[in-house]
């Protein structure tokens, strides 16, 4: 357990190590690496590399000459492979009786065999069936009396058994005096020692300009990335050197003008708010004050100021908690299957009061009517903010008409103003938690100003399709699209979905209609 403590305590030390010592650290450690390999490689096994070498170009000399014990260009290549690898080669038959021979050291131990030590060899070669190697040779050969080659030379000899196509056999022996290579050794031991000094000197060189190039514009934006978790958002993030810095760089200067745009949405946001807080909040305390003061003041009609004030100011209130819901995702939806088509018939039949009092023309088209599986309260809420921004944004002739149309198993419904239309390049943005279109118009005479992103979420909660169209000067288009459903099966003995509650749907008495259907002004 304490290990692991000290562990994990060493781990957490070095995870805030700078960037800069961790290169250096890798980099040192990588050169240290590479100097053991040069010398396991170079020195410690050159002596076994450099024989391992020579074994196998002996053997392969043999292999060569096997293949041309029948060729009549035997002693041609003899030569060639005598004097290309610096080999004594010696070929007698079955009777120890010499056939071809090529001395190229006085030394050769082959040369130097009596009939006893090439009978030895034959009975070793015969053992072997590719042949057979006999290394270091420094003293007796097979118990001869063979002076052993002067200051410590060694040879290696292979001695390999070959048939000819007459049915003879051939003993193929080479011989090859190993060179020494204690001095190259002492050599290389001296060149490794400068190479260790410069390549570590190359290495804190290369790793301070490295570690200087990757952690500088890490460093820059680390210093901005602090500036910008204070507040101060019109930080301007630098640094480059190579693609993930600049794409890093890039994101976070992205990230610092959103947070901008939505630090200003806020403060807008929180003083649209405050202003619509504090004017029903006004007109209750005024119109409490007066009928607290004054003697006759209290009549019903400033007491249903006060309720009605109470009322906007519970409205106002009840849409900022839907909004944290639906941003949070804890709003929970009540399916049912109704008539959508009477649902917006008895919302639009509210506005009543509003055509009377300030004569708007709300006008209602559907060509059938339509059945959804939806909460009913929630798409209430969804057709009321429409409506209530409609009204809102309208133009003078103070129209806002609702359509309903059913096309391919979907039902849509648009809700269209009169106004002066939204900037295309602001379409996307209307729909957020705080955007406002900047633009000169009269608060309406109910709602909140907050209807747009509660009616985004509600719609995104149903997996309901919608949008706005817009032209400047010709008003705007609000809509969305749920899919239909059969109506329910009505029980014995209840009202027909057709009955009184649909007259508000049917064609007025004089007969007119919409271009798509039957339109009735509610």
């Amino acid at each position: 357990m304490k290990l692991k403590e000290r562990y994990l305590r060493l781990h957490e030390r070095w995870d805030r190590v700078s960037i800069r010592w961790h290169l250096m650290s890798y980099l040192a450690i990588f050169v240290v690496l590479m100097l053991a390999v040069i010398w396991i490689f170079q020195i410690a096994f050159l002596d076994t590399f450099y024989r391992a070498n020579q074994t196998r170009r002996i053997e392969e000399s043999a292999e060569l000459l096997a293949d041309n014990i029948d060729n009549g260009n035997l002693l041609e290549t003899a030569l060639q492979v005598a004097q290309n690898n610096n080999t004594c080669i010696r070929i007698v038959d079955e009777k120890l009786v010499d056939r071809l021979d090529i001395n190229m050291n006085d030394s050769c131990i082959i040369h130097r065999l009596s009939t006893l030590g090439l009978a030895q060899y034959y009975y070793e070669a015969q053992e072997s069936k590719n042949g057979v190697v006999l290394d270091q040779f420094e003293g007796a050969i097979f118990g001869q009396n063979t002076p052993p080659h002067e200051d410590g030379v060694q040879s290696i000899v292979y001695v390999k058994l070959v048939q000819a196509e007459n049915g003879s056999t051939y003993m193929i022996l080479l011989n090859s005096v190993l060179s020494p290579i204690g001095a190259t050794v002492d050599t290389l031991q001296t060149q490794f020692f400068w190479i260790v000094g410069i390549f570590l000197l190359l290495c804190v060189v290369l790793a301070f300009l490295l570690s200087r190039r990757i952690s500088k514009p890490i460093v820059q934006i680390n210093q901005s990335a602090k500036e910008l978790a204070k507040g101060r958002y019109d930080t301007t993030f630098t640094g480059g050197g190579y693609l993930e810095i600049a794409e890093l760089r890039e994101t976070l200067n992205y990230a610092a003008q959103e947070l901008s745009k939505v630090e200003g949405l806020r403060r807008e946001f929180i003083a649209n708010v405050s202003h619509d807080l504090r004017t029903p909040l006004t007109m209750i305390t005024g119109y409490g004050e007066v009928m607290r003061d004054l003697p006759g003041e209290n009549t019903p009609e400033n007491v249903q100021i006060i309720i009605d004030e109470a009322k906007r100011l519970t409205s106002l209130v009840n849409n900022i908690l839907d909004i944290s819901k639906l941003q949070s995702g804890n709003q929970e939806l009540n399916l049912t299957c109704y008539n959508l088509t009477e649902d917006i018939a008895r919302t639009l039949s509210r506005y009543a009061k509003l055509r009377e009092q300030e004569g708007y023309q709300i006008h209602f088209q559907c060509d059938q009517q339509a059945w959804v599986q939806a909460d009913a309260m929630r798409m209430g809420q969804v057709l009321y903010n429409l409506v209530n921004n409609a009204i809102t944004y309208t133009g003078e002739d103070r129209k806002v008409l609702v359509r309903q149309q059913v096309k391919n198993g979907w039902v849509c419904v648009q809700v269209m103003d009169t106004g002066e239309g939204i900037p295309e390049d602001q379409l996307p943005l209307i729909w957020d938690r705080y955007y406002k279109v900047k633009s000169n118009h009269r608060r309406a005479v109910v709602g909140t100003g907050l209807g747009l992103s509660i009616v985004k979420g509600i719609l995104e909660l149903h997996h309901a399709r919608y949008g706005v169209e817009s032209t400047l000067g010709k008003g705007s288009t609000f809509w969305f699209s749920l899919p239909v459903v059969d109506p329910p099966e009505p029980a014995q003995g209840d009202i027909s979905p057709d009955g009184e509650d649909t007259a508000l749907l049917q064609t007025p008495p004089d007969g007119s209609a919409g271009p798509d259907g039957p339109q009735q002004s509610v």
